[in-house]
């Protein structure tokens, strides 16, 4: 029992992050209502028991896949902006494509489009997803644009409003990767398309010069 029980451990250690992995595939591919725990068991390669030793409902899984993929990246974002030093227009860019770098280019992509097709059936995880995300996404846009008007940098603008603005584009992309885009409907280079929407966006900020 003493040899087992540090074998248990690690593996108890692992499963988690192995489990989460798979829900976020088939969330994206299946949707929240067409995933069932026993599909994420099977994509992960475990007993749909295991998957239980670890979460009690789907609803828990996905809020997993939300606090382990997701948040880490807001809170890197907000630790970005808490020690920049260079302009705000440069913070506004770094801020914009890092996320797109770890969330826009990877799997996480596809929550999004999730959240928009299954808010309405189930308002509670799109609660949860609007506080644990989006409300936390906005707070460091303002942050980043309030900053830039304390400096200067940026013209004086209606902040709730600039937020939607700048967020829109991004969120379009994203969506359009796990939809028309996915079917073969136009093609969009996410370099290109990213490089065009901050150029527009910041030379409507900027008080002068666009660092």
């Amino acid at each position: 029992m003493d040899i087992a029980t540090p074998s248990r451990q690690r593996r108890k250690e692992a499963r988690p992050g192995e489990l989460t992995a798979a829900a976020l595939e088939l969330f994206v591919e299946k949707g929240f209502a067409g995933t069932r725990l026993e599909d994420v068991a099977a994509r992960a390669g475990v007993s749909k028991g295991t998957l239980y030793l670890y979460f009690d409902s789907k609803e828990a899984l996905f809020k997993a896949v939300i606090q382990e993929g997701i948040v880490p990246i807001l809170e890197a974002g907000a630790g970005l902006v808490d020690s920049f030093t260079g302009s705000s227009a440069e913070l506004l860019r770094r801020l914009i494509l890092e996320w797109w770098q770890r969330i826009g280019a990877s799997s996480l992509a596809g929550v999004p489009k999730l959240m928009i097709s299954e808010a309405g059936n189930f308002p509670e995880l799109a609660s949860y997803y609007n506080d644990t995300v989006i409300t936390r996404g906005r707070e460091l846009m303002r942050r980043v644009l309030q900053r830039g008007m304390a400096r200067a940098e940026f013209r004086s603008v209606d902040l709730e409003t600039a937020i939607d603005v700048i967020f829109a584009p991004v969120l379009m992309m994203l969506i359009w990767q796990y939809s028309l885009g996915a079917c073969g409907c136009g093609k969009h280079d996410p370099e290109t398309y990213l490089a065009t929407h901050l150029d527009i966006a910041l030379r409507g900020l900027s008080a002068g010069e666009v660092a």
